[in-house]
């Protein structure tokens, strides 16, 4: 195998994307792709097919980047959760503006969403935190996200008192400080490799009138 990234080279020969397969508005097209990426999942092909890349920008313009999973999507947007506290939280406080990626790669697809973030409200957050699993609801308030710590030992330390202020079975408080963002989108590109870079490119662009528009990009 080569380690030279100037000789990785993947050869796509992928089945082409054409605007007219397209669904008219873009979350029901990604309802069809992310349906074929969770079956692809089950087949060993994609890790995580709901994990994305969330980039954002803080007040003065420099971006950040990281992975967290999607737990819902729908006619409004994408919804993740994380800490309030978090880089990320208090970039799009500053920035509402945010770019999303879905790398399937082994499909050899990518969806690329820009829009806007906002929080999702508290009912919405409780109910969701209620699903989790009890430890991840304790992880929600050992960690202090983003901020700098003196070792695992802190860490691990502050999970063990929550562990047995509130063993498994009993009701853990939703944290204040932790809670969704739901990604309104303004564009959603869908993304298709192809044989010899000639990748497709189909843009969903939303009209004022919430309607929206299809346009190909070259790659």
């Amino acid at each position: 195998m080569a380690h030279d990234p100037a000789e990785m080279r993947a050869h796509y020969r992928a089945e082409g994307l054409d605007a007219s397969s397209l669904a008219s508005r873009p979350m029901d097209q990604f309802a069809r792709w992310f349906k074929q990426a969770a079956q692809a999942a089950v087949a060993g092909m994609i890790f995580e097919p709901n994990a994305m890349v969330v980039s954002t920008a803080d007040a003065d313009g420099r971006p950040s980047s990281r992975t967290v999973l999607m737990k819902q999507y729908d006619e409004q947007g994408f919804v993740f959760y994380t800490n309030y506290d978090s880089r990320k939280a208090r970039e799009l406080a500053a920035n509402p503006s945010v770019s999303l990626l879905f790398p399937w790669h082994p499909m050899a697809r990518q969806v690329i969403v820009t829009g806007t973030a906002r929080r999702t409200g508290r009912d919405e957050t409780a109910a969701y935190f209620r699903t989790r699993p009890h430890g991840s609801q304790l992880g929600a308030w050992a960690s202090t996200q983003s901020s700098v710590i003196r070792s695992r030992d802190e860490l691990d330390a502050a999970y063990e008192e929550l562990s047995s202020r509130y063993p498994e079975g009993a009701q853990v408080p939703v944290p204040p400080h932790w809670g969704g963002f739901r990604i309104a989108p303004l564009t959603v590109e869908f993304w298709q490799g192809r044989e010899n870079r000639l990748h497709d490119r189909l843009r969903y662009v939303a009209r004022p009138d919430g309607t929206w528009r299809v346009e190909r990009l070259s790659p």
